[in-house]
């Protein structure tokens, strides 16, 4: 699964003059479980799953994806923290789904989501991350 840059996902003619973030909003993503996604724990399991960081990376795209569509140009957000449980497997090919819910903004530049991926009717994983508004002109 290749996963473009942000500007793939939502168009800068899109996006607000000023932030639109508020608590409740959220997003969701559907993806194959596939490629870059798997492991198969260096063949210990005998097949291949969706990883763990594959399964955060997901939710964190996911996360980065509901800020950058509501912060104006020249904002995007890095990741801070992740707190999560891979509680399942998803085998190769599943499709999965990764909801990201914005629950808190704080200084309007904190962001706390709580974060969900689920293959039909089946918790993945679940839990919370954080990122922070930057001015992306501080790393030109």
């Amino acid at each position: 699964m290749a996963l473009g840059p942000m500007k793939d996902t939502v168009d800068d003619d899109d996006r607000p003059s000023e932030p639109t973030l508020e608590p409740g909003a959220e997003r969701v993503l559907e993806f194959e479980a596939e490629g870059m996604l798997l492991t198969d724990v260096g063949g210990t399991i005998g097949t291949s799953v969706l990883s763990t960081p594959g399964m955060i990376g997901m939710m964190e795209r996911c996360s980065a994806v509901l800020a950058y569509e509501n912060l104006p140009e020249g904002s995007a957000t890095v990741g801070f923290e992740v707190c999560v449980k891979h509680v399942a497997a998803a085998h190769e090919g599943s499709n999965c789904r990764v909801r990201s819910t914005l629950r808190e903004v704080i200084d309007n530049r904190k962001l706390r989501f709580d974060v969900e991926v689920t293959e039909a009717d089946r918790t993945i994983g679940l839990g919370t991350h954080e990122r922070r508004v930057i001015n992306v002109s501080q790393f030109g």
